[in-house]
């Protein structure tokens, strides 16, 4: 909820020449900058950016708009995110929603916090890299994995010594709290620190230890957490900071800041399971890696991959763990998959990983086995189908039961509805009446098929402010907000009251876990200040229709809603 006001003076403030240096290296041509376009691979200049309109356009991609925007679509930051990134550079405050004091106060210690905390990391890092230098056992190792110093240089790589307290000799006060919220140290279990003649830091040694390390670094570049891996057969092979304030290995994917040029050269993401692999990769001509930190891949590594590619291939071994972890792939992508996106699933021979498979057979045989990859319909129908015999009705009936939950979790469009074709297809059933079962709009009845009653259903009165509309809409499909521009935002977060603080909290919601549906958002909402009143224009007045106008009003709804959207906004604008 940022006034517009402030919005504008901030654009005004801003010098979008040096923003955009930072990522882009500009030369001066006449009263403007050009470069090499940052959203799409170019070989010669066609970005320019204007210091005196404050605005940037590419004559080749047709990219263009404010600093704001550029820090959006370039780094993938929300809306808010950018806004404060802007100020705190031009040293403005940015205005917040009316909070209590307690509350004010308890922000900014938190912000505080975790800029202390990205302190630490960073000079850890650095300590890790000078390490490194000095360790001709971890640059042994590194050169026999392949990697060039050049390519260790760019990752960040570094070096955690042996010995429980190396660490010691960076930070002048090892005891610092600081150093175990980061991830950096830990406790020993015990009471060592509860006996009055135990020293300040007694109990205490470093997380990591004779390990290369691997920087986490957040969209923004900054040092969010490590990995570590040793460098013989020891277990475990690789360990993660823990959870901090920072770092959450459900939120972060490895070797993302440094991928994001490549995401949009290559045309795709290209997510594998290892540090390793990101790096060789890299090295190999697959500069778009990424790779999950440990952890199953979640519906929020997808939907910040898709911040900049509207492709993913997912890469695993053809063992029985690597279809374990594409299953889990497959569920999480299913949400944010659809008409414009592609999701494909790469399986890899078991004596291969990605790094090993390009050593062997070379850069152009890997780009060929991508190509070929499995469409998201095909893994999900082969998950359905997985140890079904086909050949008999149990298990076909079975390869429908398993297949209607992954199907329901694919968004609205043509890919869900051509699904079920696929489904029906495989199952040797008529597809009308597969549709029919699942509830699809406008399906219809295979003849000779008897007319089974149901029960009315019921359509939700239109609220009668554009605001209650719009608002009722949004927590119906918030994803909706993002289709919304920039003014749209600004008109509605500056309405003022409960709906302002609805629309502001919708923004936050989106940044920090992703577009869901009104049955996920119910509970969020619920225990808002306002959740009483933003519950009951979504669950609220009901008029009940025959069932002979189901598949009509099924039919229509998205459309209808997406209409009203529009429309409200429109009304709003000219209040």
């Amino acid at each position: 909820m940022i006034p517009p006001g402030f919005i504008q003076d901030l654009i005004n403030r801003t010098d979008v020449a040096e923003v955009v240096g930072r990522h882009v290296e500009l030369k001066r041509a006449g009263a403007n900058l050009m470069g090499l376009c940052p959203f799409h691979g170019e070989k010669s200049p066609s970005f320019s950016v204007s210091p005196s309109k404050q605005f940037y356009h590419c004559f080749g991609c047709g990219a263009s708009g404010d600093a704001i925007k550029f820090l959006t679509e370039h780094l993938g930051l929300s809306f808010v995110e950018a806004v404060r990134d802007l100020a705190q550079a031009a040293g403005m405050t940015v205005p917040e929603e009316q909070v209590s004091p307690e509350e004010r106060v308890q922000r900014e210690t938190l912000r505080a916090r975790r800029l202390s905390l990205g302190e630490v990391l960073e000079k850890a890092a650095a300590h890790y890299r000078k390490q490194l230098k000095a360790s001709p056992r971890a640059i042994d190792y590194l050169k026999g994995r392949g990697l060039s110093g050049a390519i260790a240089a760019r990752f960040g790589l570094g070096y955690a010594p042996p010995g429980w307290r190396a660490l010691a000799s960076v930070f002048a006060h090892y005891d610092d709290p600081l150093l175990a919220e980061a991830g950096l140290v830990r406790l020993r279990d015990g009471d060592d620190e509860a006996r009055p003649d135990a020293a300040p830091d007694a109990g205490r040694y470093d997380w990591f230890r004779d390990r290369v390390m691997f920087p986490i670094r957040a969209i923004g570049g900054e040092v969010i957490g490590f990995g570590g891996r040793v460098l013989d057969d020891g277990k475990p092979k690789y360990i993660n900071s823990p959870e901090t304030p920072l770092f959450s290995k459900g939120r972060e994917l490895y070797g993302l800041f440094e991928a994001r040029q490549a995401l949009r050269e290559k045309g795709y993401a290209l997510v594998v399971e290892g540090y390793m692999d990101v790096v060789a990769l890299a090295q190999l001509g697959f500069p778009n890696a990424v790779a999950t930190l440990g952890t199953a891949c979640t519906a929020e590594h997808v939907q910040k991959l898709f911040r900049f590619t509207d492709s993913v291939v997912f890469s695993f071994d053809g063992d029985a763990a690597g279809r374990r972890a594409a299953a889990r792939a497959l569920e999480a992508a299913l949400p944010h998959a659809g008409d414009l996106r592609s999701v494909k699933f790469l399986f890899l021979p078991p004596e291969h990983d990605p790094d090993s498979f390009v050593r062997e057979r070379g850069p152009q045989a890997f780009e060929a086995e991508v190509q070929r990859a499995l469409p998201l319909s095909r893994q999900l129908l082969e998950l359905a189908a997985d140890g079904q015999d086909l050949d008999t009705a149990e298990g076909r009936a079975r390869l429908v039961a398993q297949a209607r939950p992954l199907w329901e979790k694919l968004p609205q469009g043509a890919l869900r509805d051509q699904i079920v074709g696929e489904v029906a297809t495989l199952a040797r059933l008529d597809r009308g009446d597969l549709a029919r079962r699942w509830g699809v709009a406008g399906a219809k009845r295979s003849p000779g098929t008897p007319a089974v009653p149901r029960r009315p259903i019921v359509v939700r009165q239109a609220a009668r402010q554009p605001q209650d509309q719009v608002a009722r809409l949004l927590l119906q499909r918030c994803a909706w907000w993002h289709e919304l521009t920039t003014a749209d935002h600004e008109l509605l977060v500056g309405l003022g009251g409960w709906h302002a603080e609805l629309f502001g909290w919708v923004e936050r919601w989106l940044a920090e876990h992703g577009p869901a549906s009104w049955t996920e958002l119910r509970e969020p909402v619920a225990v808002q200040p306002w959740g009483a009143a933003a519950t009951a224009l979504v669950d609220g007045s009901e008029l009940a229709v025959e069932p002979q106008l189901e598949e009509l009003h099924a039919a229509v709804a998205q459309t209808r809603r997406g209409v009203e959207l529009q429309a409200a906004m429109q009304v709003l604008g000219r209040a």
